[in-house]
């Protein structure tokens, strides 16, 4: 669980560092340059998620609730709204007049969707913690940024279009989800 624990932790901290820590960020860059920034910023998140992999994967795990199955059309229903928001982050769309930071309100349905689904010790550090900072983080980007710039209507057909690429990225992580994450959904 300490490999699960300090992957989160590299995560969390290396994303907070824009938001909350400014100094620190211009620092870096003006020892290592815009590229040399992000090089670094890459390696501490592939870090970051290998701790985060191997130590979900290496965790002695305890129950610590259950849920009733009937819980589980919920979670696909939510991860498919998830799939839909993470798409929506990467093209123009009308949610983003909605939802001011769609990539992390996914990450936060993602989290709800397995916290409602996995009540084990290491799912309640995992997913509680990308839970809790997804939603930190849209505060402090949207303090950062300031006020929020609402974008022009798309057409219909790219609308749609995003929707249903998302929809195809869900049904293919639901049928690999075993192959990718170890856990078989049917």
């Amino acid at each position: 669980m300490n490999l699960l624990i300090s992957g989160l932790a590299i995560w969390v901290i290396v994303h907070f560092i824009p938001s909350m820590m400014p100094g620190m960020k211009q620092s870096i860059l003006g020892k290592l340059g815009a590229k040399g920034y992000k090089l670094l910023f890459t390696l501490c998140i592939v870090v970051a998620l290998g701790l985060i992999i191997y130590g979900w994967r290496s965790s002695v795990t305890e129950q610590i609730y259950t849920l009733s199955f009937a819980t589980r059309t919920v979670t696909i229903g939510l991860m498919l709204l998830s799939m839909i928001l993470f798409g929506a982050a990467n093209y123009p769309t009308r949610i983003k007049n909605i939802i001011r930071h769609p990539q992390l309100m996914a990450v936060t349905v993602w989290s709800i969707a397995h916290l409602i689904s996995n009540g084990d010790s290491r799912s309640i550090v995992l997913f509680g913690t990308m839970g809790i900072w997804a939603l930190l983080e849209m505060v402090l980007i949207s303090k950062r940024e300031g006020a929020w710039k609402k974008i022009e209507a798309p057409a219909m057909f790219r609308e749609i279009r995003g929707l249903v690429i998302s929809v195809v990225i869900f049904v293919v992580v639901f049928y690999l989800h075993e192959y990718l994450s170890g856990v078989a959904l049917r």
